[in-house]
């Protein structure tokens, strides 16, 4: 009886029965199915749909109403069963109410799994059926679901259904990028970085066929509107590949150019065409990075884990710390500053502090510098009297109060303002933390160059597997698909439970392909998932040569 149903939930809720469409009903009586619908198969308790249709103000008599919605369902989902007769397509079970449908008759199902099938396919270097199954799902799309449903549980489920589309649109326009197909997909993802307009892999990929169109000051263009976005919006710059990608442009990095190669006439398919670009982290290993394109994995280089890792091109702000003034200079300036501040009683305290802003052309120290001369324009007003008798008690006391900050506070704060004798006072050098945290990303770059380039570097060199015994240092990278739950708890920004969830979630829905499909899968917020980004690799799950490679529950 129920392969005659079908059901969509991607976009306006609607059911069909023998090709007839069915009335509904009002809209909790349409909440009702729609929490059955993301539990088909599975008993859902009375509490459970109460608290996801009513999360605010749950009826009193909740389960009653309950029933009556479900005794509305139904008949319109079952309209040739007999009233006493039990019903087949929605009954109830010791565990709750039960909705049994063919999972193929729910179109957000078969999204799921189209999308699914269309990873598999890449995976095997299949990139024609890929972008054909990923057509199929995304066809399937008519518009946000849930829409007019409240609450946690539907917020949830729109979430992971809208991120899961946008993966799917950003591995089609990958996948349209590697086949050469640039020119026509730079109008694509126009429309789709207006409807995502933070999702940094959409502007990498509009950069990179903007670029490859023969159209370099838009790329460019493109950059400086997203980062104008982000520092607007979130006061924070655009991720290192990005900026990676940026700088590439600006010096017309031959390496950018996309070389097609011609389908042949041979049974075989095409092998995918390999792109040399930078790999963004959270980003799946593409078919032409997999041995099974190719043949059999190459073995890794001994050079490659000899050899010194080179930086990437330093950006603005390394070259800015390149330009900084000797410790000697900064030394220097900082005793005669201090002296100058001391001698005068604190009254050049404001022009030192001006002149450190110009120096280090800081608006911060200038609004510092600005403060300092109010301060010393007050103690002026202070003692414009006539004559040092009509000084009160009270304007004394004001004046020695303002006197100590210009004159003490402004001595010690043109102290601190030299690195170099902060770090000859503390004795370690200021930017020993910076250097370090430098020396780890080059290294997780090294190791991401692995696996583009070696894909057997994952069980050779056990990338990602912190919690298994090595001899390469990959900086600290987390392949989230395989370690345990202790190595996900240790995490920067993550809670445990957080972590436990993780881990449960993976155990139960499968590995993750990105960041944002993590994120939208254990509903982490932006606090959470932002420092774990240049940290998360996101592989499929391989056996690697030890035993007890992942700890499930």
């Amino acid at each position: 009886m129920s392969g005659t149903l079908r059901f969509e939930i991607l976009g306006p809720q609607r059911a069909w029965y023998a090709d007839r469409e069915i009335d509904l009903g009002p809209g909790k009586q349409r909440a009702v199915l729609a929490v059955l619908l993301l539990s088909a198969g599975r008993p859902v308790a009375t509490g459970q749909i109460v608290e996801a249709v009513w999360p605010d103000d749950p009826p009193a008599n909740g389960p009653n109403v309950v029933q009556k919605y479900v005794a509305g369902l139904r008949r319109v989902l079952e309209p040739d069963r007999s009233p006493r007769t039990p019903g087949q397509v929605l009954s109830l079970t010791d565990a709750g109410y039960l909705l049994r449908v063919d999972p193929d008759a729910l179109d957000a199902v078969r999204f799921e799994r189209r999308i699914h099938r269309a990873r598999q396919r890449r995976a095997e270097g299949r990139a024609a059926e890929a972008m054909t199954e990923l057509a199929t799902a995304l066809a399937l799309w008519q518009g946000e679901p849930f829409t007019g449903f409240t609450g946690p549980v539907f917020e949830a489920a729109r979430q992971r259904l809208v991120e899961l589309r946008a993966v799917a649109l950003e591995t089609r326009a990958e996948l349209t990028l590697d086949l050469g197909r640039h020119r026509e997909l730079v109008g694509e993802l126009v429309e789709l970085v207006a409807e995502f307009p933070v999702r940094e892999r959409l502007r990498h990929q509009l950069m990179l066929a903007l670029y490859r169109s023969g159209r370099q000051a838009e790329a460019l263009a493109a950059y400086r509107e997203f980062g104008d976005l982000l520092r607007e919006e979130y006061g924070i710059e655009p991720g290192e590949p990005l900026q990676e990608l940026h700088r590439r442009i600006l010096r017309s990095d031959p390496a950018l150019a996309v070389a097609v190669t011609q389908p042949s006439n041979d049974p075989e398919p095409p092998r995918p065409v390999a792109v040399t670009q930078p790999v963004e982290p959270g980003t799946p290993i593409v078919p032409s990075q997999r041995p099974s394109d190719v043949g059999p994995p190459s073995p890794i280089p001994p050079s490659l884990l000899s050899a010194p890792v080179h930086a990437p091109p330093p950006s603005a702000t390394a070259k800015r710390e390149r330009r900084q003034t000797p410790h000697w200079a900064s030394r220097t300036a900082t005793i005669v500053g201090t002296v100058l501040v001391l001698l005068s009683f604190g009254c050049l305290t404001w022009l030192v502090i001006l002149a450190y802003a110009v120096w280090r052309r800081s608006w911060r120290l200038a609004v510092a510098g600005v403060g300092y001369l109010a301060l010393i324009t007050v103690e002026v007003n202070i003692l414009d009297v006539e004559s040092a008798d009509e000084i009160s008690d009270n304007q004394a006391l004001a004046f020695v109060g303002l006197a100590i900050i210009p004159w003490l506070v402004g001595a010690v704060h043109v102290v601190l303002l030299s690195r170099g004798l902060w770090a000859a006072i503390t004795g370690r050098p200021s930017s020993a933390r910076g250097r370090a945290d430098e020396e780890r990303r080059i290294r997780r770059e090294h190791a991401r160059y692995l696996l583009y380039h070696y894909p057997a570097a994952r069980a050779e060199l056990r990338l990602g597997r912190p919690d298994l015994s090595r001899t390469f240092d990959d900086g600290g990278l987390i392949d989230v698909n395989a370690v345990p739950e202790q190595v996900l708890t240790g995490l920067p920004g993550l809670t445990p439970e957080q972590g436990r969830q993780i881990v449960v979630d993976r155990w139960l829905r499968g590995p993750y392909a990105s960041m944002e499909e993590l994120a939208a899968r254990c509903l982490l917020p932006p606090n959470a998932t932002e420092p774990l980004r240049d940290l998360l690799i996101f592989l499929p799950l391989s056996t690697l040569p030890d035993q007890a490679q992942t700890a499930e529950p």
